[in-house]
């Protein structure tokens, strides 16, 4: 064997690692694609899950919080928001949204503020749907403290 490559050598080694790593790819997609609907729970929204994912994207509550990991990391992670604050109890959850959106901003020296957004009960109410449900998503445990 020669200790140079030659131009078909290097052709047939590049498009034979382009094709598989291509069909590695296509197997990933599909088993990425088959493993969805068991994980995303997409059975469970709801109307008010779905005004709730538009007053998070409308207020743009990810330029501030994460959620799964995503977004900014000013504010704490509230994929597991549901599960810290309202003991995995929806009522107790959406007083407990209700009330925490009503007194903002907190008036605590050093504490970073989040604004008033004058949202209504519905909007509240749909805001806790959705992160409710976002709390149910097979997320491979995240965050990996519960403090987010």
């Amino acid at each position: 064997m020669s200790e140079r490559i030659t131009k078909s050598m290097a052709r047939n080694i590049y498009f034979g690692g382009s094709l598989f790593f291509f069909l590695f790819l296509v197997g990933l997609t599909v088993d990425t694609m088959s493993q969805l609907p068991e994980r995303d729970n997409r059975d469970q929204i709801t109307e008010s899950v779905a005004l709730g994912k538009e007053v998070w994207e409308h207020n743009n509550c990810i330029g501030c919080h994460s959620l799964m990991g995503e977004g900014a990391y000013y504010a704490p992670e509230l994929a597991n928001v549901f599960n810290r604050r309202g003991n995995s109890d929806e009522k107790t959850f959406k007083q407990y949204l209700s009330i925490w959106m009503s007194i903002q901003p907190l008036q605590n020296p050093g504490r970073r503020k989040m604004p008033q957004f004058n949202l209504t009960e519905e909007e509240v109410n749909g805001l806790a749907d959705f992160l409710i449900w976002t709390s149910r998503i097979d997320d491979n445990d995240w965050p990996p403290n519960i403090e987010g």
